[in-house]
């Protein structure tokens, strides 16, 4: 039982969680911008839905919208998940030092000392 409290309270299953509702979440809202989306795209176009189209009978119409509906939602992940996150992660972030391995450090010293000979 020991086994099973450990695994329930390690902190990377609770993050998934916790990512998990975000992401439903989330898919609403994207969702419901998608569909104010599409509803323009329909006044423009006439209808948002173009699942009817069938230019010489080939039925392309749904594979339209799927297309629409993906760049729709990548633009959204894009501009309002990615993009903040990455400008956030790169202004908090402490710059990495460079660190020279024990090797080359090694190594520049005996150059260095066989420069100083010469």
């Amino acid at each position: 039982m020991s086994g099973f409290k450990k695994f329930v309270m390690q902190g990377n299953l609770v993050e998934l969680a916790v990512a998990f509702v975000m992401a439903a979440a989330f898919g609403a809202v994207v969702t419901a911008f998608v569909a104010i989306i599409m509803s323009l795209v329909g006044k423009i176009f006439g209808k948002p839905d173009f699942n009817n189209i069938k230019p010489g009978g080939v039925p392309i119409g749904g594979f339209i919208t799927a297309l629409v509906t993906f760049v729709i939602l990548a633009a959204v992940v894009y501009f309002f998940v990615v993009k903040p996150y990455e400008t956030l992660k790169e202004r908090f972030s402490t710059p990495k030092e460079e660190t020279t391995r024990a090797e080359v450090a090694l190594l520049t010293e005996i150059r260095d000392s066989l420069r100083a000979r010469s």
